[in-house]
């Protein structure tokens, strides 16, 4: 079988098919333009921010390439193949791993049951719900394997209202990369934390596989800015700029936009 993430591009070129093209998107609701005409080309391996300030559009844009909203124009492709119109489940099953800008863990569960839950959602096994689950059957020590590379190996039997703020980030990371994911998206990872959690996720984040494509919808420039290799910024649902990390950085737009003035010369 072919590796989607790896297949030819359909359009000729011999190239690898990017991981991810959005084309053109844009969301409106109502009179309201929440996202205009964006487009992002990402490829493996690459590790893509989105930042902006808030009302910017970036989890408009998120839900768009997440499956969660339909564009109102535009397209997304995943792995050289058209899912504009395809929901969220079916963007799991192709390789889409994701977080949630707000947490969506189940809170009275322990945090092994958790990532065993996201583990089972991809798997033939995700409606049955009556047979006993084996502390030690594959889908178990592929959730403890998750919860290891996350940092949360001691906290296993615990149960997720427990948990501080960032070690509940930590469990929906686990969650995702549980499915074994082609690409990453994350909404907004630091939304929340102090600064000592920041360091914490930063650093997770930083030891993820370079292999794993990641797109990071984020507020916080700075740490965008230190964990990507492109940057896109936006402001008022459109495009602003996209570069490196030090070309966003030293763009006087941008420093307008999050500093609320432009430098003198």
């Amino acid at each position: 079988m072919t590796d989607t993430a790896t297949a030819p591009d359909p359009r000729g070129s011999g190239a690898p098919a990017p991981v991810l093209v959005a084309d053109g998107l844009g969301k409106r609701y109502g009179g309201v333009q929440a996202v205009d005409n964006i487009s992002l080309t990402m490829h493996a391996g690459e590790r893509i921010g989105v930042i902006g300030p808030n009302g910017a559009g970036k989890t408009t844009l998120f839900k768009m390439l997440a499956g969660d909203e339909m564009p109102t124009t535009g397209t997304v492709e995943l792995f050289g193949r058209d899912v504009t119109t395809v929901g969220t489940a079916r963007r799991a099953r192709l390789g889409v791993g994701r977080t949630f800008q707000v947490s969506n863990l189940f809170k009275d569960m322990t945090v092994l049951d958790n990532v065993r839950v996201a583990a089972r959602g991809g798997t033939p096994k995700a409606r049955v719900f009556w047979r006993p689950q084996r502390p030690h059957d594959e889908i178990a020590e592929r959730a403890r394997a998750a919860l290891a590379s996350v940092g949360l190996t001691a906290r296993l039997e615990d149960t997720v209202a427990d948990l501080s703020h960032g070690e509940q980030r930590q469990l929906e990371i686990a969650m995702a990369l549980v499915t074994e994911p082609k690409i990453l998206l994350l909404d907004e990872p630091a939304a929340g934390l102090s600064a000592a959690e920041r360091t914490t996720l930063r650093q997770l984040i930083e030891e993820l596989p370079r292999t794993l494509p990641i797109l990071l919808i984020e507020h916080d420039m700075s740490l965008a800015l230190g964990l990507t290799d492109r940057v896109m910024c936006m402001e008022n649902g459109r495009h602003v700029v996209t570069g490196t990390p030090d070309e966003v950085r030293q763009n006087e737009t941008v420093k307008e936009i999050y500093l609320g003035r432009r430098d003198k010369k």
